[in-house]
């Protein structure tokens, strides 16, 4: 699979709180997000799509996560997403 392309995608939910993932089928892994069949988001549902990024190699993607989820909710992560820090939509 080295020619699939991957997305970095941060999802928000109703309470303001981010999540940050790579996959490289966006609509896919949201479902699974909404359907609780990932343990890190099961019980803060229902999620939306607030920011993504792509296509790129896994490498890029799983660089970009990296250097996201590193802000931990910071300056950074806002001036990388352009996201406002409001919880509105």
């Amino acid at each position: 699979m080295e020619n699939q392309e991957y997305w970095v995608y941060v999802l928000r939910n109703a309470a303001g709180r981010f999540y940050t993932g790579v996959t490289a089928d966006v609509s896919k892994r949201l479902e699974q997000h909404n359907n609780g069949e990932s343990k890190w988001t099961s019980r803060d549902r229902p999620w939306k799509v607030a920011w993504r990024q792509g296509p790129m190699s896994l490498t890029e993607a799983r660089k970009l996560e990296n250097r996201l989820k590193r802000q931990r909710g910071g300056n950074g992560f806002f001036l990388l997403t352009g996201l406002p820090r409001s919880s509105g939509s």
